[in-house]
């Protein structure tokens, strides 16, 4: 089962991602390769996969992504061959993407794989308060950026299985939880 995690930047869907390795048995994450550079906290294979600009440029003309675009100026792309790994485990993979992404993934996995989409939302003024106290400190002109996806994003909300409003980390991750214990009963039916 592939969980993908949506919202805006800074709409929590890193912790939260994390809280659901840390609290449920058979989950794990599935980390985009990325063509920005480490920030401080990132982990190589834990927040992503990184490579340079062209050498993502090159695993793009090799069809090594189920889909890849370009947010603030760097790519992101869903490896074809870690996902197919992962799934072959029978594991819960957990990964966050974009609204784009997750219509393309939805799109070329819905025949052969159960694909459970959520949306997290944040308000405007959430969001901005959160992105100033990140620990990668994106600048003024970084946050302007982040924010002015926020209208496209939110726009965008009806490709998803549920949208939670994420104003209290326990409570989204323990409703999570219950979506995810819930999916895997149906899927044993």
């Amino acid at each position: 089962m592939l969980v993908i995690l949506s919202g805006v930047a800074g709409a929590g869907k890193d912790t939260i991602k994390k809280e659901l390795m840390k609290r449920m048995k058979n989950v794990e994450s599935l980390p985009s390769f990325t063509s920005r550079p480490m920030r401080e906290g990132d982990v190589e294979g834990g927040t992503y996969n990184f490579v340079s600009k062209e050498k993502f440029e090159e695993m793009i003309k090799n069809g090594e992504f189920y889909e890849y675009d370009v947010h603030h100026d760097h790519y992101y792309g869903t490896s074809k061959k870690l996902l197919n790994e992962k799934l072959k485990n029978q594991t819960i993979i957990v990964k966050d993407i974009d609204v784009n992404g997750t219509e393309h993934l939805k799109d070329l996995l819905k025949a052969d794989t159960k694909v459970i989409t959520i949306f997290l939302k944040v308000s405007k003024e959430e969001l901005e308060r959160r992105l100033q106290k990140r620990v990668d400190k994106p600048s003024p002109a970084e946050i302007r950026l982040r924010l002015s996806r926020f209208e496209y994003e939110e726009s965008r909300i009806n490709l998803y299985d549920y949208v939670l409003k994420n104003d209290n980390l326990e409570k989204t991750v323990q409703i999570i939880m219950t979506i995810l214990e819930n999916e895997i009963k149906l899927s044993k039916k």
